[in-house]
Order: C-alpha cells, then structure tokens, then sequence
C-alpha cells in the first residue's frame, strides 16, 4: 500500500514538473520579438485533437447524434491546452504590444 502511494505521489510530481516547464517555454516563446515561436505549442497541441478527432472509432450500433455528440466532446476535450496556450500567448504579446508603445511615446517625447 505504501508503495504504490508514493509511486502515485512521485507521478503527480513528475507530472506538474512537466506541466509548469511547458507553461514556461510557452512563456518565453512567446515573448519573443517574432511572434511565431509563440504559435508553435498551440499549433501542436491543436494538430494533436485533431488526431485525437480522425483516429476516433464509431462502434456499430450507435446513433449519428450519439456520434457526433462524442466527437465534438472529444474536440473541446482536446482543445483545452490548446486554448490555455493561446491565452498565455495574446497575454504575452499584449504586454509586448504596450511596452512598444510607451517606448515609442518615450521617444517622442524627447
């Protein structure tokens, strides 16, 4: 009982280790002056439900409403992470945005 208590414990851990490393790259890719490298987690993790959605399997026997309900549950399912990395990245890039304009405005002041 013990064990597998910690083996669950030090997954979790390993797990939100992984998790704030991702949200820290996604960070500083998108606060880079291109704003390119900032699109490239959310167009992964959006490439990624779109895989989740094609290798989707409808077994006999199952209404089209049934169907089409469980895909579009499976593409907001898979969409959240893609979703959370764009509001890091307009976020990011809003910050850049404004710090560009007072900078222009500091040198017009001069």
């Amino acid at each position: 009982m013990y064990m597998a208590t910690l083996t669950v414990l030090i997954s979790l851990l390993v797990l939100l280790a992984f998790l704030v490393g991702v949200i820290a790259l996604q960070i500083f890719l998108s606060r880079r002056q291109s704003r390119w490298p900032g699109l490239v987690l959310p167009a992964l993790t959006f490439l990624y439900s779109l895989l989740a959605i094609f290798s989707f399997a409808a077994l006999p026997g199952q209404s089209v409403l049934s169907i089409a309900g469980s895909l579009l549950m499976t593409l907001f399912l898979s969409n959240i992470p893609t979703l959370i990395f764009l509001a890091i990245y307009f976020g990011c890039r809003e910050k850049l945005r404004r710090k560009k304009q007072l900078d222009k405005m500091n040198i017009q002041d001069l």
